[in-house]
């Protein structure tokens, strides 16, 4: 179990350019499967949870070369559907493999899956685009088998009771090898959905819709190999963001699409932060100062999370606190996940003026003069929101189980060294 040892009270300058995705690479490397061909990702971040979806498709029998942040998958000689409970457990992305393996080899056999404890996260929608779409589905000896029954699947029109990623990701993976036409509704629209759906538009596939709630696919037999590139993670970029806004740090944020940052810059200026977005990176002017915006009337702003284009719940950890450092009170609804929120006990304990309402919301009054502490990092998110206050504290603060934030964030010690933070690692 790794430890951050972080010292608060310094202020970054520099550049930060953002890795692939996280949350593109983990279903592209899944969709891999669906072809026997070969295909290749640039801009791969490494990290943990990339790493276990690898782990995973060399236990299915395919070959994998990651390097210099490119992953090379060879998924011809995957015949088996079986992927080993341990691997389902650590990365709640497993469950994008029912998908492939079903499609291409008739039958699936997961295990449930793990990730974050973040609360209740559904997979409903996983089982019924799959049921619909032709797939028998039977739990035994706690896991989920998908049967074709030597059929192929049927498309057909689906409509999804909430606008979940991985199930309109999973639906998408299974609608591209099924025989006719599937009309997707309420699907998702977020950043790596679209790219997902782009990645297998260039393995042959007959998708169109993406970046809207209607997606629309016209099966094929077969799907061919492909070379794509992910697209910088908007999640990382802006938990930097939060750090430099936190901090008053001035930073470049490279590797950036402009439209993916248009709500996030939109909560950032209730908090008076101006940032500059060009077609590649993104300007955070230092020694800005962080003061809550009120609405119209005088009243608390609410920071409120949501399905794209809103402000995504990944972001919520960090931006609240960076709000404890901002002169003035918000209120965040967290109304994705009902314990995301539950963190904020760890900042209460290094000072900040904070009250936790219910399991969705939170009242931030600041700012708050935050001083160093012994914290545990609960998930991905809050614990690179723990970063930022233990960089905002006075003293060193220790961040344990390191080892969960490098599940979303890759060459995080050395991307904050580089911009001036003094931080190391223990074991």
């Amino acid at each position: 179990m790794g430890q951050l040892h972080i010292t608060g009270g310094i202020v970054p300058r520099g550049t930060v350019k953002v890795s692939g995705n996280k949350n593109a690479a983990l279903p592209m490397l899944a969709a891999s499967l669906l072809t026997d061909k070969t295909v290749t990702i640039h801009n791969m971040p490494d990290i943990l949870d990339v790493r276990t979806m690898m782990d995973i498709i060399r236990a299915l029998g395919g070959k994998v070369d990651f390097s210099n942040n490119t992953a090379v998958i060879d998924p011809s000689g995957v015949a088996s559907g079986v992927i080993p409970r341990e691997l389902c457990s650590k990365a709640r992305t497993s469950i994008l493999f029912a998908a492939p393996l079903t499609a291409r080899l008739g039958n699936a056999r997961l295990y449930p899956p793990g990730g974050d404890v973040i609360g209740r996260r559904r997979l409903d929608g996983h089982f019924y685009g799959l049921e619909r779409l032709g797939a028998k589905l039977e739990c035994s000896d706690g896991a989920y088998c998908f049967d074709l029954e030597g059929r192929r699947l049927q498309g057909r029109d689906l409509f999804l009771d909430e606008a979940s990623v991985t199930a309109t990701e999973q639906i998408m993976m299974a609608a591209v090898l099924a025989e006719g036409h599937t009309t997707l509704l309420n699907a998702a629209c977020e950043p790596h959905v679209v790219e997902l759906g782009e990645m297998l538009n260039s393995m042959g596939a007959w998708i169109t819709g993406l970046g809207s709630n209607t997606i629309e696919i016209d099966g094929v037999k077969e799907l061919h190999g492909c070379e794509c590139s992910i697209s910088g993670d908007h999640i990382e970029a802006g938990s930097f963001l939060a750090l430099g806004a936190a901090l008053g740090g001035e930073l470049e944020i490279q590797g950036t699409l402009p439209r993916h940052y248009w709500m996030l810059r939109r909560v950032f200026e209730r908090f008076n932060i101006e940032m500059t977005l060009h077609p590649d990176r993104i300007y955070l002017p230092g020694n800005q100062k962080l003061k809550v915006k009120q609405d119209f009337g005088g009243h608390i702003p609410v920071i409120s999370d949501g399905p794209w284009p809103q402000y995504p719940s990944d972001m919520m950890s960090c931006t609240i606190v960076m709000a404890t450092q901002a002169e003035g009170c918000a209120l965040f609804f967290e109304k994705m996940f009902e314990s995301r929120i539950y963190f904020v006990d760890r900042l209460i304990d290094m000072g900040a003026n904070a009250i936790v309402c219910d399991p969705h919301r939170v009242v931030i009054s600041g700012p708050s003069k935050l001083h160093a502490a012994t914290v545990s990092s609960p998930d991905i998110r809050a614990g690179m929101a723990m970063v930022i206050a233990g960089l905002c504290a006075e003293g060193e603060s220790v961040i344990k189980s390191s080892e969960i934030i490098y599940r979303g964030y890759a060459n995080l010690v050395e991307k904050l060294t580089n911009i001036g933070l003094s931080v190391r690692e223990t074991v």
